[in-house]
């Protein structure tokens, strides 16, 4: 018997199934149209995730009634939460006091849901609607300042429903809430430590592999994984794309020295990435460009090394799980965030078959995996750094000097962080160039001039993501020096949103 979780388009249903896994139990994903009545022969628990709609939109996407009267424990995630109590006969509306990011919960009773917590917990909240009359049977047994059914539970009927998200890490003891709801089902839950490594099957293949190799832990990790398998059949290539920072191909080939690789080969396609974004500023449009030309380039230089090495059949991404979701390339009923230019951003049509390792690892498995692997500390904990490069840190369009100029921001800044040694303590950090001119004084004269923005965030699989602490006296360092030595640069600005409701990128 398994747990079957119906995917209704949230950002995080895969992050349920993989909590569910790692207690050592069998589950499975599928998207709500795909669920079939005789399922539930199999099935002993079913949970409903969230989602991006309304469960009043014309388009809500609804599980059929009978899973409700099947007896089979039900936890709503959600969405999942509101669909119970529409569908039961409660009532849910649109409200102005939204909640998104952390929130506190206020447990009323000692259910079993939420065994061994306190009654004051730290939660995750994304949602808009809220729920304003329980159906029949149901009780709330935690809620929040703004939301009086946080938490309600049926115990007659076995289903049980949370208007947060207990599989994001941000929900401090969400393991323990469905390790809870596990047990309610009759499951013997148990931490299993399953090598990621022995998660990951590799097609046999005939031919060679290109591989973009940025330096990053996506791609690093990536490499080292096929050169396991393809070592001499892999052919890492490191695009400069003119969109890079100023250390990376010192970087890259670091990554290339450790791992061994036989083929690594340097490509500068600057003029080219920055000739075809002269003029755009839709962000999409920009990462679907990028994703173009890399493949041109890549398919390029396939077919020239094919003349010395033989015939090259695969490109090889670092894509990971979180590209796939933000793209909405993992659910059918997920909206689209972001088209991420290695997943939304390819074209329709490609020469070149796709090899993905890592698509369905988050972030900390991918680096979990490099120790495996043994790369080195300062590779699988270097900060995230977007495919797109710098592109998508340039809010508007992107010059040869828009470039240069947030090229050194965020040098300064990696450097200040560096040198306070916090670097690594924080996710990911970076600068961004803003489509805003502000009035500023130097030197007893007036400036009219760029503005750029500085974010940290604390996060651990990227799926949320917290702002971090910056200290004033750090905080005053770093915008010093970002104004002092940039020209053109007289003001810089601190985000501090949450994921949700921001993404982690501006683009």
């Amino acid at each position: 018997m398994q747990v079957l979780i119906l995917d209704f388009g949230s950002q995080y249903s895969h992050l349920i199934l993989r909590r569910v896994q790692e207690f050592g139990i069998t589950a499975e994903l599928i998207p709500v149209q795909a669920f079939q009545i005789e399922r539930l022969d199999s099935v002993q628990a079913i949970i409903l995730s969230g989602g991006p709609r309304s469960v009043y939109d014309l388009d809500a996407i609804m599980p059929p009634l009978t899973i409700f009267k099947k007896k089979i424990p039900i936890l709503g995630v959600c969405y999942g939460h509101q669909l119970i109590v529409h569908m039961l006969g409660g009532k849910v509306e649109s409200s102005t006091s939204r909640e998104y990011g952390i929130a506190e919960i206020q447990i009323e009773n000692d259910h079993s849901l939420f065994h061994g917590l306190e009654r004051s917990q730290q939660v995750w909240m994304s949602h808009g609607d809220f729920v304003r009359e329980l159906p029949e049977g149901f009780e709330s047994i935690a809620f929040s300042t703004n939301d009086p059914y946080s938490a309600i539970a049926n115990d007659e009927c076995q289903i049980y429903s949370l208007q947060f998200h207990p599989e994001v890490a941000h929900t401090i003891n969400g393991r323990v809430m469905l390790r809870n709801f596990l047990k309610l089902a009759g499951f013997s839950p148990k931490e299993t430590q399953t090598p990621i490594l022995d998660r990951i099957c590799l097609p046999d293949i005939e031919g060679n592999i290109l591989l973009g190799l940025s330096g990053g832990v996506d791609s690093s990790v990536t490499a080292a994984v096929l050169h396991r398998k393809y070592t001499d059949n892999l052919y890492c290539v490191f695009i400069d794309t003119g969109l890079l920072r100023n250390d990376d191909y010192e970087h890259v080939s670091l990554v290339a020295k450790t791992i061994g690789l036989k083929h690594f080969i340097r490509i500068d396609a600057s003029e080219r990435f920055l000739d075809a974004l002269r003029g755009i500023r839709d962000p999409e449009e920009k990462r679907k460009i990028i994703g173009r030309i890399f493949i041109e380039v890549f398919e390029q230089e396939a077919k020239h090394l094919a003349q010395k090495f033989g015939q090259f059949r695969y490109l090889a991404q670092g894509t990971i799980y979180p590209d796939r979701i933000e793209s909405a390339k993992a659910s059918q009923n997920a909206a689209t965030i972001k088209s991420h230019h290695n997943v939304g951003g390819l074209p329709e049509k490609m020469k070149l078959s796709l090899i993905e390792p890592l698509a369905d690892l988050y972030k900390d498995e991918v680096r979990t995996l490099g120790l495996e692997l043994g790369l080195p500390y300062e590779v699988l904990f270097r900060h995230p750094f977007p495919g797109p490069g710098l592109a998508v840190r340039i809010v508007g369009e992107v010059t040869p000097s828009r470039v240069e100029t947030l090229r050194k921001a965020d040098s300064i800044l990696i450097d200040e962080l560096r040198k306070a040694k916090v670097y690594y303590d924080i996710w990911q950090a970076y600068a961004a160039l803003l489509p805003v001119k502000t009035v500023g004084v130097m030197g007893d004269q007036r400036t009219y001039e760029d503005m750029v923005l500085v974010r940290l965030v604390e996060s651990t699989d990227g799926m949320t993501a917290d702002i971090y602490n910056l200290q004033k006296e750090l905080a005053i360092r770093i915008s010093s020096r970002i104004v002092n030595e940039i020209s053109g640069v007289n003001r810089v600005v601190y985000d501090i949103t949450q994921k949700p409701p921001a993404t982690i990128e501006l683009e």
